[in-house]
């Protein structure tokens, strides 16, 4: 087998790119990576395998030089003779920013760079299976506190938060376009948060809200809503495994489901445990998002409810002199915290099914291992870009 991977030097692509590594089924594992040389290409690769110190192999893990971006990608793969025996391609690569100002990066990266894969991959003779990273968020926002089975989505009606996830539902459609059936595998991770190992998570990305709430104490976000969320590990280790078993559909979710998901109120006593030298978590609700952003700019009414809370908003005072600071944190939370009210749990009965696994831990079980790395994690850099 021969594969080709985008987005290995991402969270989930480089957690796989390791797996594939190890598997003596596969003999090369091309990568496309953005880079200026060959050389840098390589140095990039190689700080994947560093970060756990697994072993990088150069005669495997081969770098092929490309971008998403490249209106000229689709002939560089195509005259590239290197890739000509590729079986396999796993399309890891996304723009996964929730910020407004990156929409249209967000929408060239996802539905343009995705394109031009499938104008390439569609030519190959030898290809057997693409598989594509969705999202089960997909859904949209209309879908709320319930469990959502894979067959429901996409659904061209579905109002979106973010056009992260609109540019993934129209990703679905566009392989139906290029590509038979048969050859189509759609992976639907829920919330990737962190890392069940006691290893280094290879991003911040939405661990930073985490991370967030962890600083902010008061908390305007309804605490008891279900949240689907699991490990990158146990992403990149269920992706692995489709590969090799005779599967029954062509669209899995990896999701906690029903029966391990987690809540913001779980979390955070896991938090208040481990920082047990700051105030408790106060969940305030959603409705107090605004008279939040207001007080950051001193124009929150005298007499408003919010005051009541005189201690965290002095908490607030003390780890944010510059409140500037804070209403950036509140701008880049508003998604994530959308997200959370949804109650979404989606439905892991297939990769059960067909892979005989376990469900994950459920996040409030594994997160322990993560807190040592969000008490690093820059707050405001994540906010920038969320």
């Amino acid at each position: 087998m021969e594969v080709f991977l985008t987005g290995a030097t991402g969270l989930v692509g480089g957690e796989v790119l390791v797996n594939l590594s190890k598997r003596s089924e596969i003999e090369k594992i091309y990568c496309l990576i953005r880079a200026v040389s060959y050389e840098n290409a390589q140095a990039r690769l190689s700080t994947i395998f560093n970060l756990h110190n697994d072993e990088f192999n150069q005669q495997k893990v081969i770098p092929v030089l490309g971008d998403l971006f490249d209106e000229e990608l689709t002939a560089k793969l195509i005259c590239n003779e290197q890739l000509a025996q590729v079986t396999t391609i796993i399309h890891s690569a996304a723009n996964t920013s929730f910020a407004k100002v990156k929409d249209d990066l967000v929408e060239k990266a996802n539905i343009g760079g995705l394109t031009k894969i499938l104008l390439w991959a569609k030519r190959l003779q030898s290809l057997n299976t693409f598989m594509y990273v969705g999202t089960a968020t997909i859904c949209g926002r209309d879908v709320k506190h319930r469990l959502v089975t894979e067959d429901e989505t996409p659904n061209l009606n579905a109002n979106h938060l973010v056009k992260y996830t609109y540019t993934k539902m129209q990703g679905e459609l566009l392989l139906k376009q290029h590509l038979p059936e048969d050859k189509i595998l759609v992976v639907r991770p829920s919330i990737i948060m962190g890392d069940s190992r006691k290893v280094e998570p290879r991003s911040p990305v939405i661990l930073w809200a985490l991370a967030t709430m962890n600083k902010l104490r008061l908390v305007p976000a309804e605490q008891f809503a279900s949240l689907d969320m699991v490990p990158v590990d146990f992403v990149a280790n269920v992706m692995t495994q489709l590969l090799f078993v005779k599967r029954n559909y062509n669209v899995y979710h990896i999701s906690a489901g029903n029966d391990a998901c987690t809540s913001a109120r779980q979390l955070a006593q896991v938090f208040d445990e481990y920082f047990d030298d700051m105030l408790p978590h106060l969940f305030v609700g959603k409705e107090m998002l605004n008279p939040l952003k207001l007080w950051a700019k001193g124009k929150l009414p005298v007499g408003h409810e919010l005051y009541q809370h005189y201690e965290y908003l002095e908490h607030l005072k003390y780890e944010f002199e510059d409140l500037s600071n804070l209403r950036i944190l509140f701008a880049g939370l508003d998604p994530y915290i959308e997200f959370a009210e949804l109650g979404q749990r989606f439905d892991n009965s297939r990769i059960i099914e067909d892979l005989g696994i376990e469900p994950s831990e459920p996040g409030h079980q594994y997160i322990h291992n993560c807190l040592h790395y969000i008490e690093r994690i820059n707050l405001l850099e994540g906010a920038i870009d969320p």
